[in-house]
């Protein structure tokens, strides 16, 4: 889910080019005096950082919610700066002329709560990190759990506050993809089509245990102090080993090994000491370590727990939630993808029954072909959107 972390760190070396940016953004703020999470907690004020691309016509019918992934922002497409090294991680389908043509449509992306990456310039978010305004001190552990519910709540809230009645579609990738479709669950009559990319209906048994991995390298430092480091050293060494994890469980064994076409399992350094390692385990650290300032710990904690909970409707009845729908909906799982795999796509698609439709995206990145070869649907997705 970590899709951005593996563009910088990845790309390069299996010889992939996104395309240059058309278009040029800047990061806004959005802020809610008081929110009322799904759980009846309240946080005091709200803030989230969203981005716009196109123009919204005068009826206002013409808007696209994008919804990001598990360590992504709202930093969709295009870029901020001409010198800016890569563009948005979906720049290659939105953008004028694109699948999502923003020549057509006003293409709106936020930030969620607790985004991952709380310490990014890029990055407005409230969370863990952010300060309780009653005691002056980050929230720590004292902030609310927050659901897929809240991530869409304040969506919706920002959408609204632009005087958008209705969303021409609302698109997003892995949990990206719960948000969406809990939009079209929750709130049916604002949601004209769905897209859900390498996504799901729920969080099964294996997803539950499997996002545990995520968080249990971080519980173990010492330094995450049940969540209280933030007058301290911040528990880095747990978070690099969470993203390396998660690095790992997003790709496929095939394009994993083409990143590393010189591994060797006889070497002399780990033939001859158990502390030495591997070059490949040194690759795969140091992208992680790569991206540690910039994330804070909690904040993937309150993210893995809000993925666990997710089922669409939030209420452990996934056919009768889903029987809700009443957006046009396209499913676009990866077939080979090892961590949503394609089969809980398909559940859910089934459960909406004739209104929705099903491809795969076939490639060799595993869940990130969500992100690399996402523009092989480019034509299924504009077709979509102007049915």
């Amino acid at each position: 889910m970590n899709f951005r972390f593996y563009v910088c760190t990845f790309l390069l070396v299996c010889s992939c080019a996104l395309s240059a940016a058309d278009l040029m953004v800047e990061k806004q703020k959005f802020t809610l005096d008081n929110f009322t999470t799904f759980n009846g907690k309240t946080i005091k004020q709200v803030n989230v950082g969203w981005e716009a691309y196109g123009t919204l016509n005068e009826e206002k019918s013409n808007a696209i919610l994008i919804t990001h992934y598990f360590t992504g922002n709202s930093h969709a497409a295009g870029k901020y700066t001409k010198q800016d090294a890569m563009p948005g991680y979906w720049d290659s389908i939105i953008g004028p002329g694109k699948a999502i043509d923003t020549d057509k449509y006003y293409v709106i992306s936020s930030d969620t709560l607790v985004n991952a990456s709380a310490f990014d310039k890029n990055v407005i978010t409230t969370g863990p990190a952010s300060i309780n305004p009653d005691t002056g001190k980050p929230y720590g552990l004292s902030f609310p759990v927050v659901t897929i519910r809240d991530f869409v709540n304040v969506q919706k809230a920002l959408v609204e506050s632009l005087g958008i009645k209705k969303l021409h579609a609302v698109v997003g990738a892995s949990m990206g993809s719960m948000q969406s479709l809990e939009w079209a669950v929750t709130y049916p009559d604002m949601v004209e089509r769905m897209v859900s990319v390498i996504g799901l209906g729920q969080s099964d048994a294996w997803l539950v245990a499997g996002l545990e991995k995520w968080a249990a390298p971080i519980k173990q430092d010492p330094l995450w102090n049940n969540g209280d480091y933030y007058q301290g050293t911040a528990p880095n060494t747990g978070l690099m080993l969470s993203l390396a994890t998660i690095t790992q469980e997003a790709m496929h064994p095939a394009i994993f090994n083409a990143s590393n076409p010189k591994h060797q399992n006889i070497i002399d350094g780990a033939l001859n000491d158990i502390n030495a390692t591997f070059p490949v385990v040194d690759w795969l650290y140091g992208a992680a370590k790569a991206r540690v300032n910039s994330m804070d710990a909690n904040h993937i904690l309150y993210l893995v727990r809000a993925s666990q909970l997710f089922i669409a409707g939030h209420n452990n009845d996934l056919a009768a939630s889903l029987a809700k729908v009443k957006a046009k909906s396209l499913f676009l799982p990866a077939t080979n993808d090892l961590l949503l795999y394609p089969e809980m796509a398909k559940k859910a698609h089934d459960l909406i029954g004739e209104n929705s439709h099903y491809e795969e995206i076939n490639g060799m990145w595993g869940h990130l072909d969500g992100l690399f070869t996402i523009s092989q649907k480019a034509k299924v997705l504009s077709d979509f959107l102007a049915e």
